[in-house]
């Protein structure tokens, strides 16, 4: 880093600060305006800042690093794009119509009291093990490789960087709330895409062009077909990894009937009806600006298979070239291959090794922009959770002002409880796997009682809350086995054994379990129990809409938005047939 690369950051900040205190100038003291910008957020605003809170961490680190080993395999989550499109054409009618604050209390209003209670619950532990340890160890991470000796007594450039990144965003985020958080979001947008962009540029310049990249990779590495298809027969159904078998899946953890399966569910949940993400269209004025934020939102989806896949695959052609010792000796083993562990370091490697002067600090301000954006969308969506769902319930007749101090100490207390669960990511065998596997766990019930919930007029409040507790425990149960084999590096359980099985089936197939174990619990819960009042339940499921909710959601869109929609579709469609090996 030279001083010029400082002085690139240093304005970024400035600029970054000077928004944000913009913003908070024009805050009001009230859960409403503190939570949901005052529900007046426009669609460029919603659609930017879905999609900086999504292109977080877990992409700078963790997608870019699967691309050094697996190529473009991963795509297949970011070409989720689709899922956007059921949130804005499908989900978005009824969240508008509800005027809710949370998905939880979506829940209370289709089903009861008590389903908000435990969606809360598992939304909260999902943010702690997922998006809020993740956010802080990969802005670690980046720090570990652009400043490495940089130190602070015992604490060395890893554990600086997750303290300052928590710092810098919980700041703004404290104090401005959604509002902050979204203006932010959209500014950090334009830095992380030009940034990424950048990267790519350089990395094929230094590398000799795409050409080059195709033919050190080879086929196998640009093949986003390989996982959805099978190399055998017997590989079809096998659902436990065995050491013989290693060949009908494309690395040791994403076996193909899971990612055709399982991978929608995952994406439905989390861009359809996770507060991190839906909390942006709960404050847009109205259905059409929601429902164009999600598409512009997915759109700008699209983006980061060129601008963090690509670059990791970049970043092992030159190693793999011989072309960068640096890279080579940082990410390729005594046997050739690329060093699993250290490839969730393949983004800021390529970062520090490739750009040049100046540059190297727009993109660094790119990096810092992520990880920020990211951590302060959970931040917040934490803070809503917690405030609207637990403590406005607990004390109905607190005053707005305390609502916004109760939302600033819960946003700190997540924070602190998110350090302390990075050593268990620490010991797992990638960020990016890491996040895909404990969202399998947490996903499966919450899809369910939603989309079941809004197709199945039938379904009831008994049936949701059966669903949630039985899936949640499962999840846990699944995650409570992994754990030690994660935290104690010679920790195994006795080969064959039932917990050696639970340990060693593929988080895929044991998230298909939970999903079908939650929509089997839900319905015949459902059925053995009194039928919900329609009429209290009016405009919340497919079955209760009324004339005029029909009319208003068909007045709410225009040909535009189905041509932009139409061309996100085509262009997934072109990316599968053009990543075919």
């Amino acid at each position: 880093m030279q001083a010029i690369d400082w002085v690139m950051i240093a304005g970024y900040f400035g600029v970054l600060l000077g928004v944000a205190w913009w913003v908070i100038s024009k805050n009001k003291d009230t859960a409403d305006d503190y939570f949901l910008a005052g529900r007046n957020l426009g669609w460029w605003v919603v659609g930017a800042s879905i999609f900086a809170s999504n292109i977080g961490s877990e992409h700078l680190v963790g997608l870019a690093g699967s691309g050094a080993t697996d190529g473009v395999a991963m795509a297949h989550y970011e070409l989720h794009a689709w899922c956007l499109l059921v949130l804005g054409w499908v989900l978005v009618p009824f969240y508008t119509r509800s005027k809710v604050f949370t998905m939880p209390e979506f829940l209370e209003r289709r089903f009861n009291p008590t389903s908000r209670w435990v969606l809360s619950i598992i939304s909260l532990v999902a943010y702690v093990v997922t998006k809020i340890a993740v956010g802080i160890f990969a802005g670690g991470i980046v720090f570990s490789v652009l400043l490495p000796d940089m130190r602070l007594g015992p604490l060395d450039s890893f554990w600086l960087g997750s303290i300052l990144v928590i710092v810098l965003t919980g700041a703004y985020t404290i104090m401005g709330g959604l509002r902050a958080v979204a203006y932010t979001e959209a500014m950090q947008t334009l830095v992380l895409i030009l940034g990424s962009i950048l990267v790519t540029y350089f990395g094929l310049k230094e590398l000799g062009g795409w050409g080059q990249l195709r033919e050190i990779c080879g086929s196998d590495m640009f093949n986003l077909w390989k996982p959805l298809v099978p190399e055998g027969v017997e590989a079809t159904w096998a659902p436990i990894k065995e050491s013989g078998r290693m060949a009908w899946y494309f690395n040791d953890n994403y076996p193909w009937l899971s990612m055709l399966f399982c991978a929608p569910v995952i994406g439905l949940w989390y861009w359809c009806t996770d507060q991190y993400i839906v909390q942006r269209t709960l404050g847009a004025p109205n259905e059409t600006e929601a429902r164009r934020g999600s598409i512009f939102a997915a759109m700008l989806k699209l983006l980061p298979v060129f601008i963090f896949i690509i670059p990791g695959m970049i970043c092992f052609a030159l190693a793999q070239s011989g072309s960068s010792d640096a890279l080579r000796e940082a990410l390729i083993g005594p046997d050739g291959e690329v060093i699993r562990d250290e490839a969730q370091k393949a983004f800021p490697l390529l970062v520090a090794k490739v750009l040049p002067v100046g540059i190297r600090g727009i993109v660094v301000a790119g990096l810092l922009a992520a990880l920020m954006s990211s951590l302060a969308g959970v931040f917040n969506a934490s803070a809503t959770l917690f405030t609207m769902d637990f403590y406005s319930r607990l004390r109905p007749d607190v005053s707005q002002h305390r609502l916004v101090w109760i939302g600033r100490v819960a946003t700190s207390v997540m924070v602190l409880i998110g350090l302390a669960w990075i050593p268990v990511i620490q010991g797992g065998r990638g960020l990016y796997d890491y996040l895909q596997g404990v969202q399998a766990y947490l996903a499966p019930p919450i899809f369910v009682v939603f989309f079941l919930g809004i197709f199945w007029k039938r379904l009831n409040g008994a049936g949701c809350l059966a669903a949630l507790i039985v899936g949640f425990i499962m999840g846990l149960f699944r995650l409570a086995i992994d754990t030690p084999v994660k935290l104690m590096e010679n920790f195994n359980y006795t080969e064959g054994s039932f917990f050696w099985i639970m340990n060693n089936m593929f988080f895929q197939y044991y998230s298909m379990l939970i999903l079908a174990v939650c929509m089997i619990v839900m319905v015949v819960v459902s059925y053995l129990t009194p039928q919900p009042d329609y009429a209290r339940i009016s405009g919340l499921t497919f079955g209760t809409m009324t004339d005029s909710d029909r009319k208003a959601t068909r007045d709410s869109w225009s040909k535009v938005d189905v041509i932009a929609s139409a061309s996100v579709l085509v262009a997934i469609l072109a990316a599968y047939l053009y990543f075919r090996g």
